[in-house]
């Protein structure tokens, strides 16, 4: 049976043989609902690249507990970076893309109101939204024992996402009619990769004029037509896999 993760706050200066304090919402989850005691294995984890392997030591009341740490492991930030530009998609689903591209190994995800977007995030509404991309990215996270979750930026303009991709090492959107399958492009050995997903009525003229002006090409996934809320993780398994990150 493998250990359950938790998020704490702050693994700065946790080391072999020190103790570790996992208290608040997390927490409680671990003491109130997993319900662990003393003696059981966990792990911790910040979500920025520090994860500690340990054992409970001491449980106190319904929400704090104490762990001895075993092992501290540490990841260095990954090269080349892969940000992945989702347009909003109908309903839940942009969650559940968030969800399954944390778990293939995206490093970012920027919200997009593209202008064929059906859903639009405004006021309290889009805050509430962004808070549960947010949330999906670190419950994933946690799932699939990723040390660093992914960032999940604020929604971005068309303009915003064009500036993007001009600073990017490579800067792709994908479309039906890209010329080149994005599977054999010449993919930079490190920096940021951007990648564009459209919405469901894709991505217009206008966008995609914009987009190339600020050095973006058109590539193909594949011979079918994805949904938008399933292309990016698809996409990022591609690259993960051709950039050696899988290796």
């Amino acid at each position: 049976m493998t250990a359950p993760v938790f998020v704490a706050e702050s693994l700065a200066g946790a080391a072999a043989g020190a103790r570790v304090l996992l208290e608040g919402p997390e927490g409680r989850h671990a003491v109130s609902v997993r319900r662990l005691r003393i003696g059981e294995p966990v792990v911790l984890t910040d979500g920025h690249g520090t994860g500690v392997q340990g054992t409970v030591t001491a449980v106190e009341g319904k929400d704090r507990l104490e762990v001895a740490v075993d092992e501290v492991r540490r990841e260095t930030a990954p090269d080349p970076r892969i940000t992945v530009v989702q347009a909003l998609p109908k309903g839940d689903r942009g969650e559940l893309a968030v969800e399954t591209m944390t778990e293939t190994g995206v490093d970012a995800v920027v919200p997009w109101s593209a202008a064929r977007c059906i859903t639009q995030w405004k006021g309290e509404r889009g805050l509430k939204a962004l808070g549960k991309w947010r949330s999906a990215a670190r419950e994933a996270g946690k799932q699939s024992r990723r040390l660093t979750f992914p960032e999940v930026t604020d929604l971005m303009t068309t303009r915003q996402v064009a500036g993007l991709l001009a600073g990017a090492a490579f800067a792709a959107v994908l479309h039906e009619q890209g010329g080149e399958p994005l599977a054999t492009a010449q993919l930079p050995a490190s920096g940021e990769i951007v990648l564009v997903i459209g919405p469901e009525g894709s991505v217009s003229p206008e966008e995609l004029a914009a987009f190339a002006e600020a050095g973006a090409r058109p590539y193909l996934l594949g011979p079918s037509v994805l949904r938008t809320s399933t292309a990016g993780t698809a996409a990022t398994a591609l690259l993960l896999g051709r950039t050696g990150r899988w290796g």
